[in-house]
């Protein structure tokens, strides 16, 4: 994976690599969400079983996951008493639309931070000239 933009336009990367980077996730990460969507509503310790990890590491990844968004988890009963969860994928088109809108508001950010840029650059200038100015 790359580390900065920079990198990302000269590189060849995946949509798996864009979708790490635009919402945080690890490669990990992303298996899980695939899994989710493959074999549907999944436990944590299932989850780990088909991802063939720890239910602990399972339950990193899902929370992760929840945290940007694109799992959510369901509460379910047990007839005897008692409940357990299941965590289950948004759909991929979900996704991607999130995805966009995230990469639209930093494309949105950036170019405001980049407008700011000719103020401090100006003042920048100007300083450097006053400071000229009284060194003469």
């Amino acid at each position: 994976m790359t580390n900065s933009i920079h990198e990302m336009i000269r590189a060849s990367f995946k949509c798996e690599d864009m979708v790490k980077c635009v919402l945080g996730l690890k490669s990990l990460d992303i298996e899980a969400y695939k899994a989710l969507l493959m074999h549907g509503p999944q436990t944590a310790e299932k989850l780990g079983e088909i991802l063939n990890r720890e239910r602990s590491t399972a339950y990193r990844s899902l929370q992760n996951l929840i945290a940007c968004g694109i799992v959510y988890r369901e509460t379910r009963s047990i007839e005897s008493g008692g409940y357990y969860y299941e965590y289950v994928a948004i759909e991929p088109q979900e996704m991607k639309r999130m995805v966009k809108k995230n990469v639209d508001e930093w494309y949105n950010q950036m170019n405001e931070l980049i407008e700011k840029m000719d103020d401090k650059v100006n003042a920048l200038v100007t300083r450097l000239e006053d400071d000229e100015a009284k060194q003469k």
